[in-house]
C-alpha cells in the first residue's frame, strides 16, 4: 500500500476510535492532539502528532508545545518526547499514532514523575507573610485625593443646568461632603 492509503485508513480508524472523546482533537487529517490526563489535573500533559508526508514509513513530529504545556518544565518535555521516540522507531513502518497516544496514556506517571507545575499554587498564609513587610512603608504614604474621571466628570456637569448651577431639590450636604472629600473649589 501507499502512503497515502495507509493514512487514509489509519485517519478512518482514529476517527471512530475516538469518536466522542473530549481528550482527542483532529487538526487536519494529518494533525492530531491527545490530552493525557483528565482537565485540572496538575500532571495532565497534551501531545500533538503531525504526519509528514511518507509516514508511516517515515517517523511523525511529535510536538508538546502546546499552550496547554506551559506548566511543564523544557526537562520533562525532552524526557516526554525522548520515550516516544524510542516507541516510534519500534514501530516504524506501522500505522502508529494510536499506539503513541496509548503508550502516553498507559506511561503517564512514569513521564510526570518529575514533574513539579511551574506556576504551582502557593498557600496564602505564605502569600500574607511575604507581602506584610512590604505593605507596612505604603500606610506612611500621604493620602492621595480623590480623582474623577472624565466619565465621573461628565455625568456630575450632566447634573447641573450648565450654569455651573445644580438644579432645585438638590441635596446639598452630599455636594459639600464629596467636595472637601475630593478637596475641590469652585472656580470663581
Amino acid at each position: 500500500m501507499s502512503a497515502n492509503e495507509d493514512q487514509e485508513m489509519e485517519l478512518e480508524a482514529l476517527r471512530s476510535i475516538y469518536e466522542g472523546d473530549e481528550s482527542f482533537r483532529e487538526l487536519s487529517p494529518v494533525s492530531f492532539q491527545y490530552r493525557i490526563g483528565e482537565n485540572g489535573d496538575p500532571k495532565a500533559f497534551l501531545i500533538e502528532i503531525s504526519w509528514t508526508e511518507t509516514y508511516p514509513q517515515t517517523p511523525p513530529i511529535i510536538s508538546m508545545n502546546a499552550f496547554f504545556n506551559n506548566t511543564i518544565s523544557s526537562a520533562v518535555k525532552q524526557s516526554i518526547l525522548a520515550k516516544l521516540q524510542e516507541a516510534v522507531e519500534i514501530h516504524l513502518g506501522t500505522a502508529m499514532t494510536y499506539t503513541l497516544f496509548e503508550y502516553a496514556k498507559d506511561n503517564k506517571e512514569q513521564f510526570m514523575e518529575n514533574h513539579h507545575p511551574i506556576n504551582s499554587t502557593i498557600p496564602i498564609s505564605s502569600i500574607i507573610s511575604v507581602e506584610t513587610p512590604n505593605t507596612a512603608p505604603s500606610s506612611k504614604k500621604k493620602d492621595k485625593k480623590e480623582q474623577l474621571s472624565k466619565a465621573q466628570k461628565r455625568k456630575l456637569a450632566d447634573k447641573t443646568d450648565h450654569k455651573g448651577q445644580l438644579p432645585r431639590g438638590w441635596n446639598w450636604v452630599d455636594v459639600v461632603k464629596h467636595l472637601s472629600k475630593t478637596g475641590s473649589k469652585d472656580d470663581e
